[in-house]
């Protein structure tokens, strides 16, 4: 599908869930990925949209975001990020980079190993790559799709390609980086049953991995 198209696609997508601000526990990642990242760096924020969990990380760092839709990019900007048009699947006319964050973007691609070839190959020796996906298989999905009810669960979006159990996610990074932690968040109490059993308990899945 040409760029152009893609780019509509999510444009309408965004339009029609009214909540392009939105971002699933930005606070608990946010804090999270901005203690991972640090001061002082280079970072690339793959699929930022409109810089909503992108700012948690920028001060103090050299912060690019890239994504397909122009509208999140154009708001991104006005909270001082640099931006610039990418479909990930083309080339990246870009240079490397000590950090290369991807939140809630490998489930909606076509081929997340290809792009996370593209990310090492894009990060400085020693880079980190940190990033987060839905959990599509925790202990509240699994009863749903036992049930046969898709609502209010990943694949209740048209735009989720591939959906990641905390297995899966742990093949595909550690195919491509040298080191991998792979952890969960579920959001306030939650959080403790997440860190104990993130393949069942956790919301999302979050991980650190390094080239």
């Amino acid at each position: 599908m040409p760029m152009t198209d893609v780019s509509s696609l999510y444009e309408k997508h965004h339009e029609l869930l009214g909540k392009s601000d939105y971002s699933m526990l930005e606070d608990e990642r946010g804090k999270l990925f901005a203690s991972w990242i640090g001061t002082g760096k280079k970072v690339l924020d793959i699929g930022c949209r409109d810089g909503t969990l992108t700012r948690h990380f920028l001060s103090g760092n050299d912060v690019t975001g890239v994504d397909i839709d122009r509208q999140m990019l154009a708001r991104a900007e006005k909270l001082g990020i640099k931006t610039k048009l990418l479909d990930l699947h083309g080339t990246w006319d870009l240079p490397q980079f000590d950090v290369i964050v991807a939140a809630e973007v490998l489930e909606h691609l076509y081929y997340p190993h290809d792009i996370c070839k593209k990310i090492a190959d894009h990060l400085k020796p020693g880079g980190l790559f940190i990033g987060s996906v839905p959990n599509a298989y925790n202990i509240k999905n699994r009863l749903r799709y036992l049930f046969g009810i898709q609502k209010n669960t990943p694949l209740d979006d048209p735009t989720h390609i591939n959906q990641f159990s905390y297995k899966l996610l742990r093949a595909l990074l550690q195919k491509h980086f040298s080191s991998v932690e792979l952890s969960g968040i579920a959001g306030g109490k939650m959080n403790a049953i997440a860190k104990r059993v993130p393949n069942l308990g956790s919301f999302m899945l979050v991980w650190r991995a390094t080239r």
